[in-house]
C-alpha cells in the first residue's frame, strides 16, 4: 500500500513539474502585438467625380415616310455617309380603297358640274352675242365654266395621287422617295424590302425607315451620383475614357446637368451631357461605353495621409492614433480633399508623427523577431 502511495505521489510531482515548465514557457513566449506606422507626407491630390455612360451623336434623326406603302427598294446601307437629299429607299404605294372611292366620287361630281356649266356658258354666250345680256354676266359665266374644268382636272389628279402616291410633274419630289433630311451617317435601317410602313398621324408614331446622325458631333451622356452632382457646374472640363479604346482619352466640356434625378438600385443619380472633342484619328462609334472624370477639387503639396489609416468615431468625427513613448495617442484630425487613396489633412498631425496603420499588425516573439500575422 505504501509502495502504491509513493508511486502516486511521484506521478503527481512529475505532472506538476511538467505543468509548471509549460506555463513558464508559454508566458515567456507570449507574443506582443505591434503595428506598422506611416508618416504624413506632402502630396498633390485631385478629387474627381466619375460618371458612367456612353458616347452618342449629339443629334439623331429618325426618317419616316409621309404615306403608307411597302418598301420597294433600299439604296443605302448602315454606315454610309450621305448628303442631304440623297435617296435612302423608295416606297410602293398600296392604294387605300376608301381614298380611291372618294377620288372617283369627286371626279363624277366635278364632271356633272362641268356639264352644267358648259350648258350655261353656251346659253350665256348666245345671249351675249345677241346683245341681250351685259358683259359682266358673260364674264361670270366664263369664269364658272373655267373653274368647272379646273375642278375636273384637279379631281383626276387627286385620283392619280391616291392610286400611285405621286402627283404629276412632281415625281422628283414624290413622297414615295425616302431621302436623307440631313448630311451624315446612316446608323440604322430597321426595315427591309417588302416591309409595310406607316406615316406619322394622330394614331401612330410612324415607321422609322432610317436613323441618321452627324458623327462628327458626338457627346458623352452618363449618370453621376447625387453626392457629387452638387459640385458640378456647366462648362467644367472632363476627361473621357472609352472602353473600346483603352489607350485613348478625350477631352470634353460639360454642358448639361439634369435638374431631376432617377433612382437606380436605391441610389439617386443625375444625367449629365458633355461635348466630346474628337481627334479624328479613331472612328468613334455611337453607343461606345465610356467613363468621364470631372475634377471637382484639387490641392498642391498638402499634408496628406492614406485613407486607410483614418478612423471614425460613432458621431462620424475622423481621428488617427499616433505613436508616443507610452503607447498610442488618439488625435482628432480635420480632413480636406480626397482622391480615394490619399486624403488631405488640414490639422491634427504633423510630418513627424508616426501614425498607426490598421489591419497590418505584426507579432513580436520573445526573441523580438517580427513576422506577419496570418
Amino acid at each position: 500500500m505504501k509502495k502504491i502511495l509513493k508511486i502516486v505521489l511521484i506521478v503527481l510531482v512529475l505532472v506538476g513539474a511538467i505543468w509548471a515548465i509549460y506555463y513558464n514557457y508559454s508566458k515567456n513566449a507570449e507574443e506582443v502585438t505591434t503595428y506598422k506606422t506611416v508618416q504624413p507626407e506632402s502630396k498633390s491630390i485631385e478629387q474627381v467625380a466619375v460618371a458612367t455612360g456612353e458616347i452618342k451623336p449629339k443629334e439623331e434623326i429618325e426618317i419616316k415616310p409621309n404615306i403608307s406603302g411597302i418598301i420597294d427598294k433600299i439604296y443605302a446601307n448602315e454606315g454610309d455617309v450621305l448628303e442631304q437629299g440623297q435617296m435612302i429607299a423608295s416606297i410602293q404605294v398600296v392604294p387605300d380603297v376608301n381614298s380611291l372611292n372618294m377620288a372617283k366620287q369627286q371626279i363624277r361630281t366635278a364632271k356633272i358640274a362641268l356639264e352644267n356649266e358648259t350648258k350655261n356658258f353656251n346659253r350665256v354666250q348666245y345671249l351675249y352675242d345677241q346683245g341681250v345680256i351685259a358683259k359682266a354676266d358673260y364674264d361670270n359665266a366664263v369664269n364658272a365654266y373655267q373653274q368647272a374644268k379646273a375642278n375636273v382636272a384637279s379631281a383626276n389628279e387627286n385620283y392619280r395621287v391616291a392610286e400611285s402616291g405621286v402627283a404629276p410633274g412632281l415625281e422628283s419630289y414624290a413622297t414615295t422617295q425616302i431621302r436623307a433630311t440631313i448630311s451624315g451617317m446612316i446608323l440604322d435601317i430597321p426595315v427591309e424590302t417588302g416591309n409595310m410602313v406607316q406615316p406619322i398621324n394622330n394614331f401612330s408614331t410612324g415607321t422609322t425607315v432610317a436613323t441618321m446622325a452627324d458623327v462628327n458631333k458626338m457627346i458623352f451622356e452618363g449618370m453621376v451620383d447625387e453626392s457629387e452632382v452638387g459640385k458640378l457646374e456647366e462648362g467644367m472640363p472632363l476627361t473621357i475614357k472609352i472602353g473600346a479604346l483603352p489607350e485613348e482619352s478625350y477631352k470634353g466640356t460639360l454642358y448639361f446637368i439634369s435638374p431631376s434625378g432617377v433612382t437606380e438600385n436605391g441610389v439617386v443619380q443625375f444625367e449629365i451631357k458633355a461635348n466630346v472633342l474628337l481627334d479624328h484619328q479613331n472612328f468613334i462609334r455611337a453607343g461606345y461605353s465610356a467613363n468621364a472624370e470631372i475634377a471637382i477639387a484639387a490641392t498642391n503639396n498638402s499634408l496628406s495621409l492614406l485613407e486607410s489609416v483614418i478612423q471614425y468615431d460613432e458621431d462620424g468625427s475622423p481621428y488617427v492614433e499616433v505613436q508616443t513613448a507610452d503607447g498610442w495617442e488618439k488625435k482628432s484630425v480635420k480632413l480636406g480633399v480626397s482622391d480615394g487613396l490619399y486624403v488631405q489633412v488640414l490639422s491634427g498631425v504633423s510630418e513627424d508623427d508616426q501614425v498607426k496603420v490598421w489591419n497590418t499588425d505584426s507579432k513580436v516573439g520573445k526573441e523580438g523577431d517580427r513576422r506577419p500575422r496570418n
